[in-house]
């Protein structure tokens, strides 16, 4: 089989290729083109997801091609000790321990701690967004990707003159590691990552000599650490805070952008959300579930394991297909369907499962929620460019819109009702 994520169908419409596979009696694949093992289905996603002892994590920040020589003789230079995404045990559950003693993760630390945050932030954003009446603009760039990062640059105590080139740092390390980018791009990808580590280490460097006595998330993790390597390295809170600029906002990021795309495709959705707040968190669920910031994610075998008929050897590198898992009809009633109303969104696998479920979850979810309900309060007229042409970034992992162009109106349109409830469950393709 041939997946092809780069290009093509899949690009376009994943949803698609998404059914073929599940439908397969088989449920697991090799996709030649990428050397990777295809893990479609809700049970076996899961599955692989809980279990870090067969399905390791080592390589889940590795690039799925081969590195030019170039490119990789600046990678050895970039020494981040594994803290997240890529640590496996002993190291995982300890900095885990770090990440959960100091980083927000319930619903009522989140809106205690950054709650604040998010809606100064929120309120910068729309207001500026509404004094455009008439214009048209991408809500890409001036909302959806700007509004994650200044909360998580806040949350860091990063100045926000740096949100530049920490954004272009972050899209580099994202196009680098999950895209396909040729061997010249791979090397400028590569330094532009070198300088991004070397910038979170000096970031950690320069809270160490100030006697880290701040609120923010860096000074936290050292106070937490106490001066004792055992609990965590300066090196390894260097890590978690590179590891957060990239995570704290690309995600949310893209389940802003899916949000907004699903909202507004239906003047009736965005006047329900507009009407009635209360709809908002349903919503943000069934955008996670439909249409995942993070649509596969990479794991690799450390033995032989069978899923279904299938039996994968071990080191073998999988993808698991998070977006096809959501649509699995052996969990979802109507998987093709986007219904905020759904019994059954909530078994989405849109934030991970296991001793990686998502540290930032609950964040997200804030920051979505609060910035749907705003700017559809503030704009209730905002509505999507007609002949709207969507186009999404290569990748094998995230899913990112290029633009979302809208017009600014902030009177609701007189012909459209608010409603309130079956409006919002039209079917809509990925």
């Amino acid at each position: 089989m041939r997946l092809n994520p780069f290009a093509g169908a899949y690009l376009i419409d994943p949803a698609s290729m998404w059914r073929r596979i599940l439908d397969d009696p088989d449920g697991v694949h090799y996709a030649e083109d990428l050397g990777l093992w295809l893990i479609s289905r809700h049970a076996h996603v899961r599955r692989a997801l809980a279990d870090a002892a067969t399905f390791a994590n080592a390589l889940t920040l590795a690039p799925v091609y081969e590195v030019s020589p170039e490119a990789m003789s600046v990678f050895m230079q970039i020494d981040v000790p594994p803290t997240t995404a890529a640590a496996d045990p002993p190291v995982h559950p300890r900095t885990r321990r770090a990440l959960r003693a100091t980083f927000a993760n319930t619903p009522d630390r989140v809106e205690a701690e950054y709650g604040a945050i998010i809606r100064r932030r929120v309120d910068q954003l729309v207001s500026r967004l509404a004094t455009r009446q008439g214009d048209q603009v991408d809500l890409i760039p001036e909302f959806a990707t700007e509004l994650p990062l200044l909360v998580v640059l806040d949350i860091l105590g990063v100045p926000d003159a740096d949100i530049g080139r920490i954004r272009r740092w972050a899209d580099g390390q994202i196009a680098l590691i999950w895209g396909q980018p040729d061997p010249a791009e791979q090397a400028r990808l590569a330094q532009s990552l070198l300088e991004f580590w070397q910038y979170c280490e000096e970031l950690v460097r320069q809270r160490v000599d100030s006697g880290h006595q701040g609120e923010d998330f860096i000074s936290r993790a050292l106070a937490y650490r106490d001066d004792d390597d055992a609990v965590l390295t300066v090196p390894e809170v260097a890590s978690l805070a590179f590891n957060l600029l990239v995570a704290g906002h690309e995600t949310t990021a893209g389940l802003l952008a899916h949000a907004l795309d699903q909202a507004l495709s239906s003047p009736q959705r965005w006047s329900a959300i507009a009407a009635d707040p209360g709809v908002v968190p349903a919503f943000v669920a069934e955008t996670l579930r439909f249409a995942p910031a993070i649509d596969g994610w990479l794991r690799v075998t450390s033995r032989e394991v069978t899923l279904g008929e299938v039996t994968i050897p071990a080191g073998a590198r999988c993808l698991l297909l998070i977006g096809a898992a959501n649509r699995d009809p052996a969990v979802f009633a109507h998987p093709d369907q986007f219904d905020p109303h759904r019994a059954d969104g909530a078994n989405h696998v849109s934030f991970g499962h296991g001793p990686h479920f998502c540290i930032g979850a609950g964040l997200a979810r804030l920051e979505a929620g609060i910035a749907l309900t705003r700017l559809a309060a503030a704009i209730p007229g905002l509505r999507l460019t007609p002949e709207q042409h969507r186009s999404y970034k290569p990748n094998v992992a995230f899913r990112a819109h290029h633009t979302l162009l809208a017009t600014i109106d902030i009177m609701a349109p007189a012909d459209v009702p608010a409603a309130r409830g079956g409006a919002t469950t039209e079917v809509h393709a990925a």
